[in-house]
């Protein structure tokens, strides 16, 4: 019995020789069953089991000796190298999907013609053999490998199928060639399938070949994360010296030494001088925050100008940055809700297939006649071709891959299946504000000069006052000023930390800053200036005042602007029926502004990543199913975890690694055209999946012969493979129009 009180470990640990649905259950139902096991989760899609385990009564090294009794491997080396050797193995397996899909459907098409046009030729059978052979042996030796490795524990899956009717065609068809007088003494013609087997295993490899390219998994995306984090750092000794070490050796109390542009290693507090940082990472705010003694930092945001000490409070895998990775990691992966459908219904479809072929043959056998066992054996082989599961594994993938291939054309990159399909479904989305509403860059909306005779004498003190300036609001106005301006020589130039910045020009004071730097210094501020800068407040734009030693000699606005487009695409997702939010790391007053510009249904404002994972949650729990619109690395935790994510293209790469779909344009107004395409997309994926479904439930029984007695009707092998074949031309048929769809 486990200890109540101990201590559980959470790890992930990747998964090798996963192919389907039921291979996870199987590797995830011995992994439950194992003692010392909490829980234990295998994701398909990113073949990772997550396994929560006590380590006193389980071990790792026990786990994987349990999954590989059962004929799967589990990967419990968390070293670097061992992962990259992982990556590579699942790319060279990828590699050679491709090719063995090549060469299959390379080879297919001289059979098929074969069959079709130059039966009457000589040595046709051997030819079709020779053919037939490496399609069946080496291209599709992993649905045989995949299908036994079932048998031996017991179940079944569509590769069981795919072996099943693909071998028993190709074993009959040799039969056939090489013994064509056992049939012609029973009045039979000895008719070979080698074509069907073929282009069996030809079109399930295509299937095959698109699922894997839906699964990709978003590994590049940790390790741009991880990246993000510096390999070494300089530690601050008592005495004051400095050393460089290796990250790894930090630990909590550790005081460091940060220079400007330099990435901030670990969570702590500053301790001495002060600089800005650029927090985009956690805010998703342009605009850097300064650091002082006592502010906190968080590892993977950049230093600016500034150099400071801090000490470290969060290392390893304890920091905000460590959290976000987890969080993009346990989310990378997931099953689309119609594929798992799929799955759920081919482990009852396979089995009963299968008992239905044997039903068959022993049906001919005892009412068949004379010629029962000859026309059973027949029968059996036209239910199993017939049956076999093409239409129903193509449904999807080919559904998939026109859809993606449409929204590519409207700059609309989809990653998976489940992006789609989740979309489809989608009742709640989630705008990020800075970026995505807005167009991400702080620039100046208006100058406001006292007089225009201030403005002559002075535009060039202030341009050379901002230059001198470290606040990024100061590079807005530069570049503003920039063309009408030109440097002068300032003196006594001083900062004055989170207030503006003051200097000197032939013996005249001059100030640069927010209206607390002005109150300080008594400076007046002009009754109209004030007027208009509460205007500008009250629309939530950052107000930056330039003053002499007296008076305030103008009002600057400083803005992010909202993209023109927002609006119009905020409306007409609320006239899909879809909720619309705002999150944003900005104040109340900037978010109620753009709230109510674009028309949001609501907004929430001073948000932290897990604040917006939260309010995802918060949206899942009523049952919503929720999409998140973003374009920093601080979106990349709400993206993880909303139902549906999207990253705006002209955003960070970790944002769009992590999201399942990318507006490659960063134009907000394609996201009513990404839904309307995953609806369409699940229309005719359901549609496909019904013709399948429909194929099969008339086509079986016709196979097996339930017209026989009737008026004597038969369905010979190669017309249930021609019908094999019709059901998958007619799924991606279907597949092609949503090409034209709008």
């Amino acid at each position: 019995m486990n200890n109540p009180q101990e201590k559980s470990v959470k790890k992930q640990f990747p998964v090798t020789g996963l192919s389907c649905a039921s291979c996870a259950s199987n590797v995830e139902l011995k992994l439950n069953n194992h003692a010392g096991v909490v829980q234990a989760a295998v994701n398909l899609a990113s073949q990772i089991a997550t396994i929560e385990y006590l380590p006193s009564k389980v071990k790792p090294a026990d786990l994987k000796e349990s999954i590989v009794s059962i004929g799967y491997d589990l990967i419990i080396d968390e070293s670097a190298r061992a992962k990259e050797e992982l990556e590579n193995l699942q790319q060279k397996r990828i590699k050679s999907l491709r090719r063995r899909t090549f060469w299959s459907i390379s080879l297919s098409f001289p059979l098929v013609t074969i069959s079709m046009f130059f039966m009457n030729m000589p040595y046709a059978n051997f030819i079709m053999w020779a053919i037939a052979t490496p399609i069946v042996i080496w291209m599709g030796r992993s649905f045989f490998i995949n299908g036994w490795r079932q048998l031996m524990h017991r179940s079944a899956n569509m590769d069981t199928l795919v072996a099943l009717s693909t071998g028993i065609a190709y074993l009959f068809s040799v039969f056939n060639t090489l013994f064509p007088e056992f049939w012609h003494e029973r009045g039979l013609h000895a008719h070979v399938y080698f074509e069907a087997a073929g282009v069996v295993i030809a079109l399930i490899l295509v299937g095959k070949l698109l699922e894997e390219g839906a699964k990709a998994n978003t590994s590049s995306a940790i390790k741009k994360l991880i990246g993000l984090q510096p390999k070494t750092v300089i530690k601050v000794a008592a005495d004051g010296s400095t050393k460089e070490f290796l990250i790894a050796t930090v630990k909590v109390g550790d005081i460091m030494l940060i220079k400007p542009g330099e990435k901030i290693p670990v969570d702590g507090i500053v301790t001495q001088g002060n600089s800005y940082v650029d927090e985009s990472l956690i805010s998703g705010e342009p605009v850097p925050v300064i650091k002082e003694p006592g502010t906190v930092v968080f590892a993977g945001t950049i230093n600016q100008k500034g150099s400071f000490h801090f000490r470290a409070e969060k290392v390893g895998a304890d920091t905000l940055l460590s959290g976000i990775i987890r969080m993009v990691q346990e989310a990378q992966g997931s099953k689309a809700p119609v594929q798992k459908l799929v799955d759920k219904v081919a482990l009852i479809f396979v089995p009963t297939v299968v008992v239905i072929s044997l039903i068959t043959l022993a049906a001919w056998m005892i009412f068949g006649g004379e010629n029962g066992s000859v026309q059973g054996v027949m029968s059996m082989v036209t239910v199993l071709v017939i049956a076999c599961p093409c239409a129903l594994g193509l449904a999807t993938p080919t559904a998939i891959m026109v859809g993606i291939g449409k929204g590519a054309e409207s700059n609309i990159l989809i990653k998976d299946a489940e992006a789609l399909e989740q979309t489809y479904k989608m009742k709640a989305l989630l705008l990020d504000k800075t970026g995505t509403i807005t167009e991400g860059k702080p620039t100046v909306e208006q100058i406001e000069w006292l007089s225009a005779a201030d403005k002559d004498k002075n535009i060039n003190i202030l341009f050379s006052l901002e230059k001198a300036s470290e606040h990024p609001l100061a590079d807005a106005i530069v570049a503003n000023l920039k063309a009408v301006s030109a440097s002068l020589i300032l003196d006594d130039i001083q900062s004055i930390t989170g207030k503006g910045i003051t200097a000197k020009y032939k013996d005249v004071r001059y100030y640069a800053g927010g209206s607390r730097l002005m109150g300080e210094n008594k400076l007046v501020v002009n009754n109209e200036l004030e007027i208009l800068a509460a205007r500008w407040e009250a629309e939530a734009r950052s107000i930056v005042y330039f003053a002499d030693s007296t008076k305030v000699l103008a009002a600057i606005s400083v803005t992010d602007p909202v993209k023109k487009n927002s609006a119009q695409a905020i409306k007409e997702l609320k006239e899909m029926g879809i909720e619309v939010y705002m999150v944003t790391g900005d104040n109340e007053k900037t978010a109620a502004a753009v709230a109510e510009m674009t028309g949001v249904n609501g907004y929430k404002s001073d948000m932290l990543p897990s604040d917006k994972a939260d309010f995802i949650k918060s949206l899942q729990k009523d049952g919503k199913i929720t999409g998140m619109v973003g374009d920093g690395i601080n979106d990349s935790q709400a993206l993880a975890t909303a139902d549906v994510s999207i990253a705006m293209g002209k955003g960070s790469d970790i944002a769009i690694d992590a999201a399942k779909m990318t507006i490659i344009s960063s134009d907000l107004s394609l996201i009513p055209v990404a839904i309307r395409l995953s609806r369409n997309t699940v229309k005719t994926i359901r549609q496909n999946l019904f013709w399948a479904f429909i194929y099969n439930i008339i086509g079986i029984p016709l196979a097996a012969g339930v017209l026989f007695p009737i008026n004597g009707f038969l369905l010979n092998p190669m017309i249930a493979g021609a019908a094999m074949a019709l059901s998958s031309i007619s799924v991606v048929s279907n597949s092609l129009r949503l090409k034209w769809s709008g």
